[in-house]
């Protein structure tokens, strides 16, 4: 009778101890200095062309000098700066207005994306050309591919009425991406699939004002 007693005693320890270990089992692992492990390498952006989540200036949109804004990479373990990772072969870069859906559909619209750009950048400048560039760096899916014109940058374009955000997005990738200048979306995003080993975003508002 008393091991019975005992048995019914240690029931719900046992069952405790089995599902806090279950759940450390399955706890995700930590990303980029989430909880969970120690700070990792991660890559993040800035421009000095305006503030993340200001107003992005009228020349760096496609209704003003529609020149692309310089951008500085950054690499840092926690708040302490580091090297970029030694498997770091390219950047990809985007352009999207989040406001906008295309084919009335959820997904947003892709202004521009560059791809395959070295390495070894520590940014990007200001009024990158069209078409392809003598560093390997590949204009692509966006807003003038595809349209009979060379791919190239095109910039917030929101007109008179409730600003637009535009998310400036950039992946460190682990490969080079074999595409054409004509890939789609579609393509650059699936060429990239398991090769990201950092991500960034920067953001802007912009409408243009009324007349």
């Amino acid at each position: 009778m008393r091991m019975k007693v005992i048995e019914r005693g240690l029931l719900p320890v046992i069952v405790v101890l089995s599902c806090t270990a279950l759940a450390i089992g399955q706890a995700p692992a930590g990303r980029q200095g989430g909880r969970g492990g120690p700070p990792r390498l991660a890559l993040s952006v800035s421009t000095t062309a305006w503030p993340d989540g200001g107003e992005v200036p009228m020349k760096h949109s496609m209704r003003g000098d529609n020149k692309s804004p310089a951008f500085e990479f950054h690499w840092s373990i926690g708040a302490n700066p580091a090297d970029a990772p030694a498997d770091l072969k390219t950047y990809v870069m985007t352009l999207r207005d989040m406001e906008n859906s295309t084919n009335k559909g959820p997904t947003d619209t892709l202004h521009w994306a560059a791809f395959n750009i070295p390495g070894t950048a520590k940014g990007v400048p200001e009024g990158l050309a069209a078409g392809d560039l003598p560093d390997g760096t590949r204009n692509g899916p966006g807003f003038y591919a595809g349209r009979g014109s060379t791919p190239a940058y095109a910039g917030p374009g929101a007109g008179p009425g409730p600003i637009h955000h535009y998310c400036f997005e950039f992946f460190a990738l682990d490969t080079r991406l074999d595409l054409p200048a004509t890939a789609s979306r579609e393509d650059v995003l699936k060429a990239m699939e398991g090769h990201v080993i950092g991500k960034a975003a920067y953001f802007g508002r912009f409408h243009a004002p009324a007349q």
